[in-house]
């Protein structure tokens, strides 16, 4: 099994950390692509230790960047088969991580762009221990119908798509809501208009209030 590892970001707070922010890249990029998220939510997490590895793969559609598994069969079945091989390494990179700040699952958050938000999804609704909570951006869920006999854990999720994505259509994130809130999940979802694949300001700022309320602090 592959070794997961990727750029990490330490607490702004200097001491040690008391959360851990998982960022889960998309396809055909890398752990630099997401930690700069880092930044942005660090002023509002001052105690959280921020860590975005790179997928195990070079990515197959592209002469750079990673992926998580390979996307040239989209069929739900491939789909699906690639989830379930891409997890044992992230859980065991979560276990590592969490390990090494001596902290909880509940201290956890995973957050997911694209290829990165279906792994979230699928990794967090299935630990033992649930995440404290899981942020999924411009990206899906896949296999819905098994979480009714897989879903270990149902902690918040945060769902925040662009109306204009043109790589994954928004369309995805309201299925995912719907099945997410028939599973017993509690999710909450932002769809931006006229914003594309990617994250603009008032997603950030409603992870940021996500991550907050799931690791128990006050609103900002």
């Amino acid at each position: 099994m592959v070794t997961l590892d990727g750029p990490r970001v330490p607490p702004a707070s200097g001491g040690p950390a008391r959360q851990v922010v998982v960022l889960l890249h998309g396809l055909g990029a890398d752990g630099t692509d997401l930690i700069d998220l880092a930044g942005q939510w660090a002023p509002g997490l001052p105690e959280a230790a921020f860590v975005a590895p790179d997928a195990p793969e070079p990515c197959d559609m592209a002469p750079f960047g990673r992926q998580w598994f390979s996307l040239q069969d989209r069929t739900p079945a491939r789909v699906e088969a690639g989830l379930r091989a891409a997890r044992p390494a992230l859980d065991a990179f979560l276990d590592r991580e969490l390990t090494r700040h001596a902290l909880p699952p509940e201290a956890l958050a995973l957050v997911g762009f694209s290829q990165g938000c279906m792994l979230a999804l699928f990794t967090g609704l299935r630990m033992a221990r649930g995440p404290a909570a899981i942020l999924g951006y411009s990206g899906a869920l896949v296999a819905p119908e098994s979480l009714a006999v897989e879903a270990l854990a149902r902690p918040p999720v945060l769902l925040v798509h662009g109306e204009a994505d043109e790589v994954v259509p928004a369309a995805r994130s309201r299925a995912a809501e719907m099945a997410l809130r028939a599973a017993g999940v509690p999710v909450t979802a932002l769809y931006r208009p006229g914003l594309g694949h990617g994250i603009d300001a008032e997603g950030l700022a409603a992870g940021l209030a996500a991550l907050r309320t799931g690791f128990g602090m006050t609103p900002v």
